[in-house]
């Protein structure tokens, strides 16, 4: 069983198939895990641990009676800004809202497909920040290294599957909130296309977007499928992609900013690692420049003023969460209007770059993610002055509303893993998760076990 909790989702889902193990007995793992590392790790703000056990039993006597489904019986945590019925979303502070009437129509595909709902995962509050601690909540930890953060917003979530406890989970991405906790954690996350899984708001004015993050491409598409209501994405991954035109881009809105050598060599590796694999890779840059980043901040902005006053009690919020929506509550919305406009300015200049290349590679981060407790309380000033140097590669696929997977590549001094960017022009994901899957199969990473689970018993 012990195996099987770290063999990911999709293999979960051939073992339940099979009758190599029970629904109920997969979950019970499960829970037993997330209990034995719940106080090392804090993943998890609340385990449904009650409606999952039901969700199992149905889902074995549905095994038991024939049925096949992707995701039967196999146990998903959901980010907590996801809607989960019968469950309080509190999006990492005080929950203002009584419980959720009806699954959000993300957590619905998941349940259409099979999937066991075992709980939210802590993000930090409204989900501002690239490290996962609250005020209420506490934090989360790197199951590598926990002195250092999973990052965020969607670090319960890659705490959680990396760790072992869940084979994938959901996150949304507003500015990198999937792919720099996976980058941290050393597992697979995926940002979507804008608008690809149907019922979502994009959320900070179309900044903001789910997607899956898991132990192996495999697991996330088939959450993607699940979440989508296709069939195609997890065929992908069985799909060779045949030789790609890759663009290396080391520019980002800041220019080519200083990076500590793990993460650089992380790069090269995978440049490397893909030219073996038949692909051309190539230094380039696509002459954005630092035209996305006036466009961002004025979307981040009011975005978050947008979220916050759509709340029943602000009052309850953290200092350097109003204060953010204090800033975006004075940008004009003329202001808002032209950075929205402007988008596709940037989709024309891009185009170009995008008819000579099929995928475009990134760094992730620039230097380690933080130490615990770094920025814990502190107002925003100093917490913007903190994180902004670690993550300029991140915000301009948010701007673009394209997918990006991110893929493990090695180890940094610290223990945490490393990782770079794969992006696609819109609505490219079988693309992304056909190379990713090749990557994979040449330079596998989900047999890795973190230090935290070793140590802890589980």
């Amino acid at each position: 069983m012990d195996e099987l909790l770290w063999a990911g989702a999709d293999a979960q889902a051939q073992a339940l198939r099979s009758g190599a193990v029970t629904a109920p007995d997969l979950l019970e793992a499960v829970l037993a895990r997330a209990a034995a590392l719940s106080a090392g790790l804090n993943a998890f703000r609340v385990l449904y641990t009650d409606s999952a056990r039901a969700a199992a039993r149905e889902a074995q006597r549905r095994l038991d009676a024939g049925e096949r489904l992707p995701l039967l019986g196999v146990p998903i945590a959901v980010k907590d800004d996801t809607d989960v019925e019968g469950g309080v979303t509190a999006k990492g502070g005080r929950p203002q809202f009584p419980p959720a009437a009806a699954d959000n129509p993300l957590v619905a595909g998941l349940r259409a497909a099979g999937a066991v709902i075992v709980g939210h995962t802590l993000t930090p509050e409204r989900c501002l920040w690239p490290f996962t601690e609250s005020l209420a909540y506490g934090a989360t930890r790197n199951p590598w290294n926990p002195s250092r953060t999973p990052a965020g917003s969607s670090g319960g979530s890659a705490a959680a599957v990396a760790a072992g406890i869940v084979g994938a989970a959901t996150g949304s991405d507003g500015g990198g909130s999937i792919r720099m906790p996976a980058a941290a954690t050393g597992v697979f996350g995926l940002k979507t296309t804008r608008d690809l899984i149907p019922g979502q708001a994009p959320g900070w004015q179309g900044l903001g977007v789910p997607g899956p993050l898991s132990r192996a491409v495999a697991d996330s598409a088939l959450l993607l499928d699940a979440m989508t209501g296709a069939d195609s994405y997890r065929a992908a991954v069985d799909t060779d992609p045949g030789p790609l035109r890759v663009a290396l881009v080391w520019t980002c809105p800041m220019g080519r900013p200083p990076m500590d050598p793990a993460w650089r060599d992380a790069v090269t590796t995978a440049a490397d690692r893909l030219r073996a694999l038949g692909h051309t890779v190539t230094e380039d840059d696509p002459g954005l420049g630092p035209r996305p980043t006036p466009q961002f901040i004025t979307r981040y902005f009011a975005g978050v003023a947008e979220d916050v006053d759509a709340l029943p009690h602000p009052e309850w919020l953290e200092p350097r969460t109003r204060r953010i929506a204090a800033v975006g509550r004075r940008v004009p919305a003329a202001v808002v209007g032209w950075a929205r406009r402007a988008e596709a300015g940037l989709h024309a200049r891009l185009a170009p770059f995008l008819d000579r290349y099929d995928v475009i590679l990134q760094p992730t981060w620039t230097r380690t993610p933080l130490p615990v407790g770094k920025l814990h309380g502190r107002g925003m000033i100093t917490t913007f002055l903190g994180i902004l140097p670690l993550m300029p590669y991140f915000p301009t696929w948010n701007v673009l509303g394209m997918p990006v997977a991110t893929v493990p590549v090695g180890r940094a001094p610290e223990g945490l893993p490393t990782a770079v960017q794969l992006i696609g022009a819109q609505h490219s994901e079988a693309l992304l998760l056909s190379l990713a899957a090749q990557y994979e199969r040449a330079h596998p990473w989900a047999a890795d076990r973190p230090s935290l689970v070793e140590s802890g018993g589980a």
